[in-house]
């Protein structure tokens, strides 16, 4: 009898705060040039705000308003529409067209009576399809608010396809929203000890993994091992991929990853990292139940890496809740 073969399961964070499918995108529908007039005022569209980063938020829902009823911007992005198996839809109908209007500020007496949030303080509290459209919202007004001109020839660009390229009129060249990946890593040693770092423009005795940008012509693996020599000294193998998700601030795309370490004799590079320590599951606990550390929020990379380390939520650890 021959032996079934079984594909491996890597581990994985499972579903980040932040990567969540909201929309389908639509990709197909932004090339008419017609849709966007099509779009707005139809009954089957609603329209998102976001000026200065913040959206108008109500009862911990973003506000979604009716095409007709408000002015027509002049920054418009088509963002997608609703899906059919969207557990929160919000009473907002499969199939809707969500259109994003973005702002150069808030608007407070169009929409009286709301607040005005960034997503850092609401993503864990909204629902996964509207925390997966404020992120893609964030990440393409961003992109908006940093690339108006061109940058072969200075001129200023025009908004086409649906708000997903900005066009220059004088050189007839395209230009398209870019993602900066950024590697984040939980590295272990060979005690299954955890090292964190705490960097010079935190708060003192915040800790966190480690983290850099990916360089042009750099491999993921290979940031993770540089980007760890760099920032702490450490030598690390084996890079293994858990998982990702979008982090507009304003546009990176943090990729995580856990590594072995070769050698412990932690040195911090004093510019970006001042502070590195070891610590085991209890170390880490006690530390963060008595104040001494404080470590990343739950809509972070590195939170979810510290607690698949940890084996569970820490929140429910400093409780005192068995896991």
């Amino acid at each position: 009898m021959s032996e079934t073969l079984r594909i491996p399961t890597l581990p994985s964070f499972g579903a980040l705060p932040l990567a969540r499918v909201a929309l389908d995108r639509g990709g197909a529908l932004r090339s008419s040039p017609l849709l966007l007039d099509e779009l707005w005022g139809a009954p089957t569209t609603r329209v998102m705000f976001i000026a200065q980063g913040k959206s108008p938020v109500v009862d911990g829902n973003l506000l979604f308003v009716d095409s007709a009823t408000v002015s027509r911007p002049e920054t418009l992005v088509y963002l997608g529409r609703t899906l059919a198996d969207d557990p929160d839809h919000g009473g907002i109908p499969t199939g809707t067209h969500i259109l994003l209007a973005v702002l150069e500020s808030m608007d407070n007496e169009i929409f009286d009576g709301t607040s005005w949030l960034g997503l850092r303080e609401v993503a864990l509290a909204l629902s996964g399809r509207d925390a997966g459209i404020f992120v893609q919202a964030a990440s393409i007004a961003n992109w908006h608010a940093k690339h108006t001109h061109c940058p072969r020839c200075g001129a200023l660009t025009e908004v086409v396809e649906g708000g997903w390229v900005r066009r220059c009129p004088a050189d007839e060249s395209s230009h398209y929203p870019r993602t900066d990946p950024a590697i984040i890593v939980a590295v272990v040693d060979d005690a299954d000890r955890l090292l964190l770092g705490s960097a010079a423009a935190w708060p003192e005795g915040r800790f966190s993994t480690l983290a850099g940008f990916v360089e042009p012509g750099e491999s993921l693996e290979a940031a993770v091992i540089r980007e760890v020599a760099e920032e702490s000294g450490i030598e690390v193998h084996s890079p293994l991929y858990l998982g990702s998700q979008p982090w507009p601030f304003p546009a990176s795309l943090m990729v995580g990853f856990i590594a072995t370490a070769v050698n412990t004799n932690q040195v911090p590079d004093g510019a970006e990292i001042v502070d590195l320590r070891w610590f085991t599951r209890t170390e880490l606990l006690e530390a963060v139940r008595s104040g001494e550390i404080t470590i990343p929020t739950g809509a972070s990379v590195s939170r979810a890496l510290i607690e698949h380390w940890y084996g569970g939520s820490l929140d429910l650890a400093v409780e005192g809740v068995r896991l």
